[in-house]
């Protein structure tokens, strides 16, 4: 006669033939645990079972091992077996087919995300348009003639500017005037020489003074002229 199918013989046969592995009693104990059953309702479950045949058991000193009957299974061939890897198969390809178009379909959704929305656009739009008056704007003083730079930032930078290069004309006749000192008897070619201690003129680099000079003096004259 079978189990009641709420009874504590049936659930516990029911788990013992779905897990269809060997088990002891504290491995069912403890997966019903939902059922809010007792452990000793449980092994007294599973020797009753064990007893009238509805599953198998095996003694390992004092632990018993049960485990669900394997003649009620129905157990594939060969052929029903390639079946099933082909079915297998199929619903993996399946899968993966699913994965890759939930893959592609979340970065769409990313990148509709990461759009701009329709108000977000007609700001920035405004931005550019304004930004691209004001260079406008200024366009246009410069071809007339307009000084951008007020005058006393002009004078600041003027007398920076004529500082700096009054200390490059210094130091210019300060090294002229020790490198007459050192090469006045010396016996080598001055070109060698210099070359050897790694020293460049400002033309061998294609600057020079006086046109740095000239520059001052010409950005003063405009300065006059306006």
């Amino acid at each position: 006669m079978a189990p009641k199918s709420d009874s504590t013989e049936a659930i516990v046969l029911n788990f013992v033939n779905e897990q269809n592995r060997p088990l002891n009693s504290q491995n069912v104990a403890d997966s019903l645990q939902k059922f809010s059953l007792k452990k000793a309702g449980i092994q007294k479950a599973l020797d009753n079972l064990a007893d009238n045949g509805k599953i198998s058991f095996k003694e390992y000193g004092k632990q018993k091992i049960y485990l669900a009957r394997q003649d009620q299974f129905d157990i594939p061939n060969s052929e029903e077996l390639n079946q099933m890897k082909e079915k297998n198969a199929q619903v993996q390809q399946q899968l993966n087919e699913q994965k890759r178009a939930i893959s592609e379909t979340e970065g769409e959704i990313r990148n509709l995300q990461s759009n701009l929305t329709l108000e977000q656009i007609r700001h920035k739009e405004a931005k550019l348009q304004q930004e691209v008056k004001e260079m406008e704007e200024k366009l246009v003083k410069l071809r007339t003639g307009v000084t951008l730079v007020r005058p006393e930032e002009r004078k600041a930078i003027e007398e920076m500017y004529s500082e700096k290069v009054s200390h490059w004309r210094k130091r210019k006749r300060m090294f002229k005037d020790v490198w007459d000192a050192i090469t006045e008897n010396l016996p080598k070619d001055l070109k060698e020489f210099k070359d050897e201690l790694g020293l460049e003129y400002d033309e061998d680099v294609g600057v020079s003074l006086q046109s740095f000079s000239g520059l001052l003096q010409h950005g003063k004259k405009r300065a006059r002229d306006q």
